[in-house]
């Protein structure tokens, strides 16, 4: 069994079902790929995304888009844990862009539920860039 399918309790079990409610939305007609993501908010929410693919793929959205863009609406906040699954349900790793968009809010403190098992955002984007590095060239 894999160290990520190891991963008990809450809020990671729901979590995944919601991940899971979200992919079975998901528009993927080119990739036959669908993606749901869930994620914990600091005030109690939970908050989804799925995929959402164009003909152009360069404009595709991926679940996580969907996810930040609920956050925000539903009135912003800090994620604290976040779980992304593909077609069958398994936990999957956030893209590269992906990552930056949780980084940004979630924080390094941010838990993940990845194919490795929970990780903390510092660990799976090391040495991210993001609102600090802003600041810092401003001084």
């Amino acid at each position: 069994m894999a160290e990520a399918e190891q991963v008990h309790g809450e809020p990671w079990e729901s979590l995944r079902e919601r991940a899971v409610e979200a992919m079975h939305r998901a528009y993927a007609p080119y990739s036959s790929y669908p993606v749901g993501a869930a994620a914990l908010v600091d005030d109690g929410r939970t908050v989804v995304g799925c995929n959402v693919e164009n003909a152009a793929y360069g404009v595709t959205l991926c679940a996580e888009c969907g996810l930040v863009s609920q956050l925000h609406l539903t009135g912003g906040g800090r994620l604290t844990h976040f779980v992304c699954v593909g077609g069958d349900g398994q936990v999957i790793m956030p893209c590269g862009r992906c990552r930056q968009l949780l980084f940004e809010n979630g924080g390094r403190e941010l838990v993940l539920w990845t194919v490795s098992g929970l990780r903390t955002m510092d660990q799976v984007l090391p040495d991210a860039f993001g609102p600090d590095a802003l600041d810092e060239r401003k001084r």
